[in-house]
This record gives C-alpha cells, sequence and structure tokens, in this order.
C-alpha cells in the first residue's frame, strides 16, 4: 500500500495541475469574450439610441415611469401591447439606481449577452463532455457572428430572448442527463418564463418543440417517457405562472382591447397575417449568410460537415442542434411577418453545431484565407459605399467616419490573412477578434456618418420647451415616441392623417406640428418652417401656422 502512495500522490498532483491548467485557459477565454463585448458596447455608447426601435422602447419605459404604472406599459398616451414588460423594468431599476439617462439602458443587452455566452459554454460541456475545446470554441463563434454582434449592443428584446432560451436549452440538457431530474425542469420553466416576459408567447416556439420531440434527438441515456412528459407539463405551466403573475393583473387594468391583445390577437394576427415585415417564404435563407458572417461560408467549417452524417445518427447534441435551428428556420420562414432579429435565438445551436464541426478540422494552408476575404469585401464594400451613400441622401454625412470604419475592416482583415493556421480553438479565437474589431470598425463608422442624422436631441429640446409653454404639438402618421424620452415629454403628441397639418395647425394657431418629408413640395403650402434639419433618410420640419411668428432657435 505504501508503495502505492506516491503514485497516488503524483496523479492527484497531475489531475490539480490539469484543472488549474484548464481553469487559466477558461479564465483567459473569459477576458478575452469580456475585450471583445467591451468593444460592441463601447460602439453601442458613442452613438444616440437610433429611430424607431429604441427610442420607441425608451419612450415606453419614459411614459411607465412618469405615470408611476409598472403594470401596463404605455406609449403617447395608449396601452401599448406589442412587447411584455420585462425590458421596460430592467431600465426603471437602472434609472431607479443612477437617475434617468440614456447610457443605462443601453447595458441590458450586452449584460444578457455575456449570460448567453456563459449559457452557450456550459451547453457545450453538457453536450459533449469528452469534446472540452467545443464549449471554449462557441461563446466565440457565438459573439463574433454579425447578427449577434449587433444586437448584442442593441436596446431591444432579442438579446433577453436569446438569453432565457439558453437558459431553456440548457434545462433540457440537464433534465436529459438526470433522467428526468427535477433541476433541469426548473430551469426550463425560469427559460420558458423569462422568454415569454421577452418577447410573449411566439417566445416558446424556440423551446418547446424540442422539449417534445425528446425521443427523436436523444440516442442514449433515455428517461422514462412518462416521467419526461410530466416534467415538461410542469415546467410549461410554471413558465405560464411566472408571465400570468403579470399578464392577469395587467389584462385588468388595461381594459378589453389590451386584453385581447395579449392574450390572443397581436401574436396570432402576427403569425398569420402580419400587418408589418412582411417577406417570401426565401427571405432567412437569402439572409443567413450575412447574419452568420463570417462563419457559415468558411469553407473549412463545410468540410468537416462531410464526417458528421455518421455521428448524426449517435450524437444526442447533434441532433437537438440541428432540430432546434431546421424546426424555427422552417417555422418563421412561411410566418408572414420576418426580421432577421426573429432567428437570433438560434444562434446558441448555430454556434454549438459550428465547433462540434470545427473541434475535428484539420489544419491547411489557405484555412483562414476564406474569413479574411469576407472581412475585406466588408471593408472595401464600406469605403465603395460612402460617396454612393453621400449621393443618395444628398450629402449631410460625415464621410471621414464610414472610410474609417472600413480601413479599420481592412486591417483586421490583413492582420488575419497574416496568420498561419493553427489548431482549430486558436483559429476560431483568431477569426472571431478580426470580426468583432471589424464590426466595431464598421459600427462607428456608420454611426458617426450619419450622427446629424440620427441625432434626436435638438428637436427633443424644442419639443420640451413647447409642453412648457402648454402649446401642443402634432405629427402626421403614427408617432413612435422618437423625440419622447430626448425631451423628457409627459404629454402625448398628436398624431393626425396624412395632408392633415394644415387644417389643425389653422384650428389650433399656437401649436407646432412635425412632417417628415423627402421633397420641400411635401410640406403643405403656407406653412412657416420654423426647424428644417436632416432626419434618418429624408428631412424633418417643425412647422407652424402662418400667422405665429418665428421663435428664435
Amino acid at each position: 500500500m505504501a508503495a502505492h502512495s506516491p503514485r497516488r500522490g503524483g496523479g492527484e498532483r497531475s489531475e490539480s495541475r490539469l484543472a488549474w491548467v484548464t481553469g487559466s485557459e477558461a479564465g483567459r477565454d473569459a477576458v478575452w469574450l469580456a475585450l471583445l463585448l467591451g468593444l460592441l458596447v463601447a460602439a453601442s455608447l458613442a452613438r444616440p439610441l437610433l429611430p424607431i426601435d429604441e427610442t420607441r422602447y425608451a419612450a415606453v419605459a419614459w411614459e411607465m415611469w412618469t405615470r408611476g404604472d409598472f403594470l401596463v406599459p404605455h406609449l403617447n398616451g395608449e396601452p401599448y401591447h406589442h412587447k411584455p414588460p420585462l425590458l421596460f423594468w430592467l431600465m426603471h431599476a437602472g434609472w431607479a439606481v443612477f437617475g434617468v439617462n440614456e447610457w443605462s439602458p443601453r447595458l441590458i443587452s450586452p449584460l444578457f449577452a455575456a449570460g448567453t455566452l456563459a449559457l452557450v459554454h456550459a451547453l457545450g460541456r453538457a453536450l459533449w463532455p469528452a469534446r472540452p475545446e467545443v464549449a471554449r470554441m462557441a461563446p466565440f463563434i457565438l459573439l463574433s457572428s454579425l447578427l449577434f454582434s449587433y444586437f448584442a449592443s442593441a436596446l431591444m428584446f432579442d438579446s433577453l430572448l436569446s438569453f432565457f432560451v439558453a437558459l431553456g436549452l440548457l434545462g433540457i440538457v440537464r433534465a436529459w442527463k438526470s433522467g428526468g431530474g427535477a433541476g433541469g425542469f426548473g430551469l426550463l420553466a425560469l427559460g420558458m418564463g423569462g422568454a415569454l416576459y421577452a418577447k410573449g408567447p411566439v417566445a416558446l416556439l424556440h423551446l418547446l418543440p424540442l422539449a417534445l420531440f425528446a425521443p427523436w434527438w436523444m440516442r442514449e441515456q433515455r428517461p422514462r417517457w412518462g416521467r419526461w412528459y410530466a416534467g415538461v407539463a410542469l415546467a410549461l405551466l410554471g413558465g405560464a405562472a411566472l408571465i400570468l403573475a403579470w399578464a392577469i393583473p395587467a389584462a385588468w387594468a388595461g381594459g378589453e382591447a389590451y386584453r385581447n391583445a395579449i392574450f390572443w390577437g397581436q401574436t396570432a394576427h402576427r403569425m398569420v397575417d402580419s400587418f408589418a415585415h412582411r417577406a417570401p417564404a426565401w427571405f432567412y435563407l437569402a439572409w443567413l449568410p450575412l447574419m452568420l458572417a463570417p462563419w457559415l461560408l468558411w469553407p473549412r467549417w463545410w468540410r468537416n460537415w462531410r464526417a458528421l452524417p455518421g455521428a448524426l445518427r449517435q450524437d444526442s447534441g447533434l441532433r437537438l442542434a440541428l432540430l432546434g435551428t431546421l424546426f424555427c428556420l422552417a417555422f418563421f420562414s412561411f410566418v408572414s411577418g420576418k426580421r432577421v432579429h426573429y432567428l437570433l435565438p438560434e444562434f446558441t445551436l448555430f454556434a454549438l453545431l459550428a465547433a462540434r464541426a470545427l473541434a475535428a478540422s484539420s489544419v491547411g494552408r489557405w484555412g483562414l484565407a476564406a474569413p479574411a476575404l469576407m472581412l475585406a469585401v466588408a471593408g472595401a464594400g464600406a469605403l465603395v459605399a460612402t460617396p454612393l451613400l453621400g449621393a443618395r441622401l444628398d450629402g449631410g454625412i460625415d464621410a471621414a467616419w464610414l472610410q474609417g470604419g472600413g480601413a479599420l475592416a481592412l486591417l483586421a482583415a490583413a492582420v488575419l490573412a497574416t496568420r498561419r493556421p493553427a489548431g482549430a480553438l486558436r483559429d476560431v479565437r483568431r477569426v472571431a477578434t478580426a470580426s468583432v474589431v471589424a464590426a466595431f470598425g464598421l459600427l462607428v463608422g456608420f454611426d458617426g456618418a450619419m450622427r446629424e442624422r440620427y441625432d434626436l436631441g435638438a428637436v427633443g429640446a424644442r419639443l420640451a420647451q413647447f409642453e412648457r409653454e402648454g402649446r401642443p404639438v402634432a405629427i402626421e402618421g403614427n408617432y413612435h415616441g422618437q423625440w419622447t424620452l430626448a425631451g423628457r415629454l409627459r404629454q402625448p403628441l398628436v398624431e393626425l392623417p396624412d395632408d392633415g397639418m394644415a387644417a389643425w395647425l389653422a384650428a389650433h394657431p399656437d401649436a407646432r406640428g412635425l412632417i417628415s418629408y423627402r421633397e420641400p413640395a411635401e410640406i403643405p403650402p403656407g406653412l412657416r418652417v420654423e426647424v428644417a434639419r436632416r432626419y434618418r433618410g429624408a428631412w424633418l420640419a417643425l412647422v407652424a401656422a402662418p400667422s405665429v411668428k418665428v421663435a428664435p432657435p
């Protein structure tokens, strides 16, 4: 026995050393991912909130804040039924600590994106414990996918939804690995409830099919199916209970129209006959190469898929990720309303698929050429697009910003092209780093070039002045809250039908109006233009009745 003691001690020391090395490498990965995510956050903080989406959600949160009503969201004085309240509540939490501002809401999406990166790492470890490199590569692939890079710092719901879907996926995997244990189903319930709070009932489509079709993707460690489906049902009930704790009192307080919208009408109508964002069935297939750039078109990734069909028959992790990705791709392709970020929660599954394929990849001489070329095309495209964009928008852009962003993308591509291919993990980190640096340059370049057109502060301050003076303000068409937070407005703007501004100002001579136009001839004749400035892809005029004296700027 004594003769074996030194060997056992040596083995324990080796295991301890291995654990320390593994932990150290994971720590370095986490630091590097945090730096890359920090670049995207810096790009976000360097720009104003963007109309229409970001400013609309900020306006809803502000109206809830000023009304003291944290149950029913409102926009322009009316109940806002399009989204659940989680994002608004998180904005309120930041304002409660730091005061009302525009910067703390922008930290919400990056924080949830960081959580999603941690969850995709945990999913990789749980699905392929014998392949630790999969868990280490997947967060880099996810963060640097073009669409995830953008929405990781955007004030929208999709980063929150991606986090809770990933949490629910981890719950499904843990319930499977534990033979139907309650802990996994508890995580699934939290994931479902959080996803419902983030984006409503449609969020269940990202999780429920994977739980229901478990007999197809589970190849080993199959649980007793009665116990499994009982756990899924309880998780669904738990998630429903979480959202109903808000929805029932909100429906009672918001009135019949609001009640019908949040429980059925809005979601069903969007799926069957969307009033906006209609697109053909092939929309997502056409956009996927850009959404998943630079990974989807990397030949090194595709080459390794030739070896996976055999593994697919027995690899439960592959089957799980493939089922979730293809189901949602097919489902959302046939829903009438489409936007590129509707598939963002599936990027977690794609990152796992890509990491699993790349884990066994061979090193080729030109292994980094394809992603370097894609980044170079993006950078060159920004340089070429600069004069074209200026001509299309009739000037009004700061070309140096966009040219600088394109140059930075070209530099990232050049540095990547000079690297000699190495192991899969090292190359994935290189491609991810170059991609995020290029995305940072392009985002900052575009935001800097278009700042004048997207800066709402000056008009917001003018509207705040009118509100203090008791002057009503009207806008033609629907008001989406673009200037509500910028001006800290407490009164709704009057929404007018098209061509209704002249008659309304004639009836309200002390009022003001906002008109968006492309040609000056679109402004009703006789109205006095107090302010005209570039706005998005057109112009914005602040107008008054002819008899009103021009206010000083």
